[in-house]
């Protein structure tokens, strides 16, 4: 079974690490803020077994934290697109909101552990954008899977969800992991209308390179058809302000045909 470090590489020392996998998985599962700053992918809201049904409905996305969404149809139809990515605020909102003050995460420097993973969430103005429900934003970010730091150790039953036969899968050509987790009395989405599981069992994937969650699966009798699939296309590419403009009001599109009025 191949292995993979924390930065997306073949791990020469073939996995061999003092940390617990299980803890890995965990810690991974709070990194998604530091290990990337744009992302473009395709999202089904729905489950796969292994490759989502051809012709089943899917959005193509484009994120660049903070806040920046771009989502578009496969025929090329912008079905959403944030157009106050510049804005300001006044001076009594900044006076009267605490959260105001806080720094976006990739600001703010976390605690580690030995592989480069999230063991410790600083205080920080968390959340991405979202569309149809929350388990998209979630998806992006799946630290409700592992909570903002370890639990104590004379409280191990207090982790948000617990952890079985995690191994590691190639998911749409990238490195992740794959679990069976179920939800404890400790699990707190950040969407308790849209989680990324329901009670009972379910099957999840995060993607080792950016601690995205690329695929989830209620295998509760019943609740099948609950979850989601993920594809990441590309990771930190560059994307200008236009892209996230329902019209841009800077370029101009070279493919149009100019006219020039010329007086007679």
């Amino acid at each position: 079974m191949a292995t993979w470090d924390s930065r997306h590489r073949p791990d020469p020392n073939g996995g061999a690490s003092p940390a617990d996998p299980i803890t890995t998985f965990r810690n991974l599962c709070r990194s998604s803020p530091w290990k990337w700053q744009s992302l473009r992918f395709e999202y089904w809201d729905e489950p796969f077994a292994e490759a989502p049904s051809p012709g089943a409905p899917l959005v193509r996305a484009w994120l660049r934290r903070p806040g920046a969404l771009r989502l578009e149809s496969p025929e090329g139809l912008v079905l959403h697109s944030t157009t106050g990515i510049n804005d300001s605020r006044d001076g009594f909102y900044v006076s009267s909101t605490r959260k105001s003050w806080l720094l976006p995460p990739h600001l703010v420097t976390p605690v580690y552990d030995d592989a480069g993973l999230v063991k410790r969430r600083p205080e920080a103005a968390y959340g991405e954008p979202g569309f149809g429900n929350g388990r998209f934003s979630a998806a992006l970010d799946p630290v409700e899977l592992a909570g903002n730091a370890p639990v104590p150790l004379e409280f191990p039953g207090s982790n948000a969800v617990q952890v079985q036969e995690l191994h590691t899968v190639d998911h749409e050509g990238r490195p992740a992991f794959e679990a069976l987790v179920t939800p404890t009395a400790a699990y707190h989405p950040g969407d308790p209308a849209a989680p990324l599981c329901l009670p009972g069992p379910s099957r999840i994937r995060v993607d080792l390179g950016t601690g995205v969650c690329v695929a989830s699966q209620s295998l509760e009798p019943g609740s099948e058809e609950y979850g989601h699939w993920l594809r990441i296309i590309a990771v930190d590419e560059y994307m200008l302000d236009d892209l996230f403009l329902a019209e841009s009001m800077n370029l101009t599109d070279v493919r149009r045909h100019i006219s020039w009025d010329i007086p007679a």
